[in-house]
């Protein structure tokens, strides 16, 4: 029997839907993709190395740079709980990125020289805070205004001769009323003008990284990418007296087991110095990694001396 054209019709037709429809999403994660082959953009606030973007923030995740949000919300500037753009980098993880090549200081207006225009920009900035302030203030007053003529209202339609109090304390509100400062509702602009330029004009618009190399820092960068290599997530130790917080994961998924102190071959370590950093270790239930020219070892609090 010869099958229903009708049928078959309808059946290519929702194939071929579906298709385009799986194109289609295919398409949109691809551009949502961060692209592999593009440097990720690195934007210094003196030498603090900051992440804008999104795409670079997820380039950084995938190569195992976690960093730290140090932005405030748009929606909630007022609060520290949740944190938002931009990703700040230790200066290890921004020297990782650009030891691999993956990653380029961006140019920055101040480092044209242009002073004068982010003057000028500051004091826009200012010109329109202290706008929105008085305006922000005259709609309070006609608030406080509007509250106290239905508070009236209600006075003198009642027996409570109060409503003369209320009258005269209406009519000195002009004189009277002030609006605080921290109570104005501030606007965080985020939409900004794209700055875009072809791949070709990357060494034009690049600068050289500010950051000062001394000893110091070269032993740590040493250690923060021999472990990085060996697969182990490194965060910043600070609160925790050590250099590095070593994860033997992504550290959404696993707590740090090691406290990393970056200690140089040549350099002296007192026996004291020794057993604070064993038991601050075990005190935070960690062991703690001394390292010197990648060499590393183990100090565990396992009793009393």
């Amino acid at each position: 029997m010869d099958g229903d054209p009708a049928g078959m019709n309808l059946s290519q037709q929702s194939s071929s839907s579906m298709e385009v429809k799986e194109d289609m999403d295919t398409k949109s994660e691809s551009e949502h993709q961060p692209s592999k082959d593009a440097l990720i953009d690195i934007s210094f606030c003196g030498s603090t190395p900051l992440l804008w973007k999104v795409s670079d923030m997820k380039r950084c995740r995938s190569v195992g740079v976690i960093g730290a949000l140090v932005g405030s919300l748009a929606r909630q500037p007022r609060q520290n709980v949740r944190l938002g753009r931009p990703l700040e980098l230790l200066q290890e993880e921004a020297l990782l990125l650009e030891d691999t090549n993956t990653a380029a200081a961006s140019l920055q207006p101040q480092d044209c020289g242009d002073e004068e225009r982010h003057s000028e920009a500051v004091r826009q900035y200012e010109a329109g805070l202290e706008s929105s302030y008085k305006e922000q203030c005259a709609l309070a007053l006609e608030d406080k205004k509007t509250v106290l003529r239905r508070i009236m209202n209600e006075k003198e339609n009642g027996t409570d001769n109060s409503g003369n109090a209320i009258r005269d304390r209406l009519n000195a509100l002009d004189q009277a009323f002030r609006f605080p400062w921290p109570a104005m509702a501030v606007q965080l602009c985020t939409a900004r003008a794209g700055f875009s330029h072809c791949p070709e004009e990357r060494s034009f618009h690049s600068t050289d990284w500010p950051m000062p190399r001394d000893e110091r820092l070269n032993t740590r960068f040493c250690v923060y990418r021999d472990l990085r290599n060996k697969g182990f997530y490194l965060t910043s130790a600070g609160k925790f007296g050590g250099d590095f917080l070593v994860y033997p994961g992504d550290p959404l998924r696993f707590h740090a087991h090691f406290i990393a102190l970056c200690i140089s071959m040549d350099e002296e370590l007192p026996l004291c110095d020794i057993l604070a950093i064993a038991r601050l270790g075990s005190n935070v239930k960690k062991t703690v990694f001394v390292e010197g020219d990648v060499v590393y070892s183990s100090l565990q609090w396992s009793s009393m001396l």
